[in-house]
């Protein structure tokens, strides 16, 4: 389990690091949190740690992006926020990526909580009164 208080984005790259290291097999990311707690901006700078030189964009309207890293292994990046049922999900073939063996950073996974595998790592940003931003992970 990983738990950090972000106090500032200069604090970003160091909590980046600190959930690859804890995680380091893990694959499957899946980002909980409210809308405008952080989550975009927390796996932009994620994707440098995993060694990504390219600019990370939300995937809001596409649904994935995909990045492909140096070492031959890709990123996918999902923002299931505005699907309207599973189906969709299905029907993009949200499965052979989760199964891939490829990075999946997921946000709003709960859209689609059946469909996501089983060893995967939970993380929730949390978005504090003061600005601060606590992170919690854990490995399901």
């Amino acid at each position: 389990m990983l738990h950090l208080v972000i106090n500032s984005l200069d604090e970003l790259s160091e909590a980046s690091k600190q959930l690859k290291d804890t995680f380091a097999n893990a694959t499957f990311f899946a980002f909980y949190g409210e809308m405008g707690a952080g989550k975009t901006t927390f796996i932009k700078e994620f994707c440098k740690t995993l060694g990504l030189n390219e600019s990370v964009s939300s995937p809001t309207y596409s649904i994935v992006n995909q990045y492909d890293l140096a070492n031959g292994k890709k990123i996918f990046h999902f923002d299931f926020y505005r699907i309207k049922n599973i189906n969709e999900a299905f029907d993009m073939g949200a499965e052979e990526y989760f199964y891939s063996k490829n990075y999946c950073l997921v946000e709003w996974p709960e859209k689609i909580a059946e469909l996501l595998p089983d060893n995967l790592v939970k993380v929730t940003i949390s978005a504090m009164p003061n600005g601060q931003r606590v992170l919690e992970a854990i490995n399901l």
